[in-house]
């Protein structure tokens, strides 16, 4: 019964994260960088600040008794994450909700299963496995596959997208992604996807908070709450320096008191973006707190997060107009990457 509790929270929480870009694209008038910083103090600052009061008496007091090390490197992470989430972003922008996103979490599964054991090769910690710990592991050979699988998937989608680049006329790509662009979408999607599993990491390097706050009354769901407040100011801090830089570079001040622009319903639709994006990990952590396995938790919250973000971007007609061949390539991706999502989760049962 836990198990299955974990699945539903994880699935509640992939559906918020493969659907929060979604009110971002009701936003006009506004620079990219305007809408996604709004929307980013409400998914890095306020939201978090109101989960955690909301659900772990004395939060800030938790924080405040915790060690500097933990702290710091659970605000490391964050700040490494908040790279990817910013790029993650742009993935978006130039790729489209399917593409970007199927790309882009391919790569967090993958360097998210694959990077700690790298690590523990380096610096060995008692009880975690390195990389040569891992191809001698049944287990860890099944993950090295699937982070094999899971880059073919990556190279389908990306053959998908050079096929759809050269199918369509720019009025076409243009009307299901406003600012398509492979190369770019590419690029930043596999940044993205590899600084995005610096989140998981962060949880790990903070989780000496969780323990503490269910002391303090916390329901066990929400224990994770706390760590996210410390982590997500990482993700707030890098955000916030770039896109500010593009204000002042692009002159994009203007956008927030922009009267001409439709100014209370761009704050709310990037407010609710915002919110609907922290939700991911206010749902991740209860399915985490039930299935108590960071790394299959992490796989299966990607695994969910691809096959809604699949569906937004055929429901939002991303794919309109291209040839039956080059749909059949971006499902068979998307398909792949999945299998590979799955094989890495398997494997991590297995260690």
């Amino acid at each position: 019964m836990q198990v299955i509790l974990g699945i539903i929270f994880h699935f509640v929480g992939g559906f918020a994260s493969g659907s929060f870009y979604v009110p971002f694209r009701k936003v006009q008038g506004w620079s990219w960088e305007s809408a996604w910083i709004v929307g980013g103090v409400f998914s890095w600052l306020i939201v978090p600040f109101i989960a955690a009061s909301l659900t772990v008496p004395d939060f800030m007091g938790i924080i405040r008794s915790t060690d500097g090390s933990t702290l710091f490197w659970t605000y490391f992470f964050g700040l490494l994450w908040g790279i990817g989430g910013l790029t993650f972003g742009l993935a978006m922008r130039y790729l489209g909700m399917s593409l970007g996103m199927s790309v882009a979490l391919g790569y967090c599964s993958a360097f998210g299963s694959l990077v700690p054991s790298i690590y523990y090769a380096i610096s060995p910690v008692a009880g975690k496995m390195g990389i040569w710990e891992m191809i001698n592991n049944p287990g860890g050979r099944l993950i090295l596959v699937g982070v094999a699988v899971c880059l073919a998937g990556i190279g389908i989608c990306g053959k998908a997208g050079m096929l759809k680049e050269k199918e369509l006329d720019e009025a076409t790509k243009k009307a299901g992604v406003a600012e398509f662009n492979l190369t770019k979408g590419l690029l930043v999607a596999t940044i993205s996807g590899i600084l995005s599993a610096c989140f998981n990491f962060g949880i790990e390097a903070g989780k000496s908070m969780a323990p503490v706050a269910i002391e303090h009354g916390a329901n066990p769901l929400f224990q994770n709450n706390v760590i996210f407040v410390v982590l997500l100011w990482g993700g707030l801090t890098t955000n916030f320096i770039w896109c500010m830089l593009l204000n002042f570079r692009n002159k994009s001040f203007g956008d927030y008191g922009n009267r001409k622009s439709a100014l209370i319903g761009n704050y709310a639709w990037a407010a609710l973006a915002g919110t609907t994006w922290f939700m991911q990990f206010f749902f991740y952590g209860m399915g985490e707190s039930k299935m108590g396995n960071g790394a299959s938790s992490w796989i299966l919250h990607m695994a969910f997060i691809i096959l809604v973000s699949s569906a937004w971007g055929l429901f939002l007609k991303e794919w309109k107009g291209v040839s039956r061949r080059t749909f059949a390539t971006i499902l068979a991706g998307v398909g792949v990457i999945l299998l590979s999502v799955m094989l890495v989760g398997w494997g991590n049962s297995m260690k």
